[in-house]
C-alpha cells in the first residue's frame, strides 16, 4: 500500500473492539515513534501507553468520546518556536503509519483527561500533552457518540482547491486541470485532518517554491493552551512532503515568505523548496 492509499484510507475511529493490539504490531509502532523525522528541532518525545499495563485507579479518560481502546500514543513536546507545527508533522505519520498497519486511530486534541495522561507519561516541568491517539483494531459498528461525532465533524465537506491553492499570489486560485506534476499532492494535502476540519492552510505556489500559511477560522476559540491551527499546518506540511519524497523528489523547509500581500485573517509560516 503507497502513501497515496494509506492517507485515503485513513479515518478517525471512536468505537474499538475490546482486545488489546498484537505485540507484533506494538513492537512495530513502538520502533518507529522512537526515531519519527521531524522537521523541527523541536524536543518531542512519543509514548504509547497499555491500559492493561496500568493499575485500576489509573483511567485514562476520554469523556466517553473513545470506546474499547486500551492502547493510546501520546505526543509530548517543549513549548518551544514552531512547536505545533512540528507536532502535528510528527504525529501525523505515526497516525499513517499505523493506518498502514490496519490500525484505528483518531486525533484527540481537547477530549482526554490531561493530568491523568500526564502522570501516565511522566510529564515534565517543561513539557506539555497537545494531542493524544487510540491505537486499536475498529469496531465494525460506531456507537451512538462516534456516530454524532461523524456527522458533525463535516470531513466530507472538503474545501475547493480555489480556495486552498494558488499560483503566484493569493489573487490567482490554483486549477486543478491546469496542475500536473503536483496534482496528486495537492488532493492528499486537501483531505488531511484538521480540527473541526478547519482545513485552516493556503499555499502558494511559486515555480518550485511552495509557500505555507495560515489562514485562521473566525470565531474559532482556542481554549487548550496551544494554537490547534498551527498544529493543524503541521498536518498538511507531514502530507505535503510525504507526497514530494513519493513523487521520488527532495526538497527543505525554509523561512522565506514571498514579497505579496496578504488576505485578512491569513499569516506566513513556512516555505518548501524542492530541489
Amino acid at each position: 500500500m503507497n502513501i497515496k492509499q494509506v492517507i485515503s484510507q485513513r479515518r478517525s475511529i471512536r468505537t474499538y473492539k475490546d482486545e488489546p493490539i498484537s505485540q507484533e504490531l506494538k513492537d512495530k509502532l513502538e520502533n518507529y515513534i522512537a526515531d519519527v523525522a521531524s522537521p523541527f528541532e523541536v524536543k518531542t518525545r512519543f509514548i504509547m501507553l497499555d491500559t492493561d499495563d496500568m493499575s485500576p485507579q489509573t483511567k485514562l479518560g476520554t469523556y466517553g468520546v473513545i470506546s474499547g481502546a486500551k492502547t493510546f500514543i501520546c505526543g509530548v513536546t517543549e513549548k518551544v518556536f514552531r512547536y505545533e507545527e512540528n507536532l502535528g508533522y510528527t504525529f501525523e505519520k505515526i497516525i499513517l503509519y499505523a493506518t498502514s498497519l490496519g490500525l484505528g486511530t483518531c486525533w484527540l486534541g481537547g477530549t482526554f483527561n490531561r493530568s491523568n495522561f500526564a502522570k501516565a507519561v511522566g510529564l515534565n516541568e517543561n513539557e506539555m500533552i497537545p494531542v493524544v491517539t487510540p491505537v486499536g483494531y475498529a469496531k465494525e459498528k460506531r456507537n451512538f457518540i462516534d456516530s454524532v461525532f461523524v456527522k458533525s465533524a463535516g470531513s466530507v465537506n472538503r474545501k475547493d482547491w480555489s480556495e486552498l491553492f494558488f499560483d503566484g499570489d493569493f489573487g490567482k486560485p490554483l486549477k486543478r486541470d491546469a496542475e500536473d506534476r503536483f496534482t496528486e499532492v495537492f488532493d492528499m494535502v486537501r483531505i488531511a485532518p484538521s480540527a473541526r476540519n478547519k482545513q485552516p492552510w493556503r499555499i502558494v505556489k511559486n515555480g518550485a517554491m511552495f509557500h505555507f500559511y495560515l489562514c485562521r477560522a473566525l470565531g474559532y476559540k482556542e481554549a487548550l493552551g496551544y494554537d490547534i491551527q498551527r498544529l493543524d499546518i503541521g498536518i498538511a506540511m507531514c502530507h505535503f512532503e510525504i507526497m514530494i519524497q513519493e513523487l521520488g523528489l527532495t526538497g527543505k523547509w525554509i523561512d522565506q515568505a514571498p514579497d505579496i500581500a496578504l488576505e485578512k485573517n491569513t499569516e506566513y509560516i513556512i516555505s518548501y523548496i524542492v530541489e
